[in-house]
């Protein structure tokens, strides 16, 4: 690829990636969404399988629990000029007993940076999970993604931890009502300052 290249090249590349085919049982189809004026990006784990048959981000149970954490509607959330998507893994990694398998590890260090280097206008980085905040934390996460999420105001105004949004994390905000009292409306604000830029 040359240095200079669009972000319809770089793009165009990514989707044909298949560094991950032989870790996995199905053929790659690498899920993600970026735009040159987006203003958010969403860094999360890896499509689940709904949206590897769909091929659209976030487009399952847990995207419409995201929704509701960030109170956008779909529309503004598939708006790539609003919402860049860039997993930690592109692909559907396949399950495990008890879940998806972890996301691959090409995916990060092969697209993540050139990507985002497309992409100036990113104003707030969403780290949603594990994987995403012990990437892109840089050795500052806590103990635990409880912790880390508990102490979002150490990573603001650019950058905010989440949980994953799956149908755990219903269970997890009940052990942790500081997460809607606290965390939420900070959520909520800084997306829209950062959509309103």
């Amino acid at each position: 690829m040359a240095r200079g290249a669009s972000l319809n090249v770089l793009v165009g590349e990514a989707k044909a990636c298949t560094l991950c085919a032989p870790h996995l049982s199905h053929a790659p189809r690498p899920i993600f969404r970026v735009g040159a004026r987006a203003r958010i990006v969403i860094v999360g784990q890896a499509p689940g399988a709904k949206v590897h048959e769909s091929g659209v981000p976030w487009q399952d149970d847990s995207g419409d629990h995201l929704l509701e954490w960030l109170k956008v509607d779909r529309a503004t959330f598939e708006d790539p000029d609003a919402f860049a998507i860039l997993p930690m893994g592109f692909c559907f990694p396949g399950r495990r007993a008890g879940g998806d398998l972890p996301p691959r590890t090409e995916c990060a260090p092969t697209w993540h940076g050139r990507l985002l280097a497309k992409m100036p206008a990113i104003q707030l980085t969403l780290l949603v999970g594990q994987y995403a905040q012990a990437r892109y934390l840089d050795g500052r996460t806590k103990p635990t993604l409880t912790d880390t999420v508990k102490q979002f105001e150490e990573y603001l105004p650019s950058t905010i931890p989440l949980p994953h949004p799956s149908w755990r994390s219903k269970l997890w905000m009940k052990k942790n009502p500081w997460f809607e009292r606290k965390l939420l409306p900070v959520l909520r604000r800084t997306v829209q300052g950062a959509l309103a830029r």
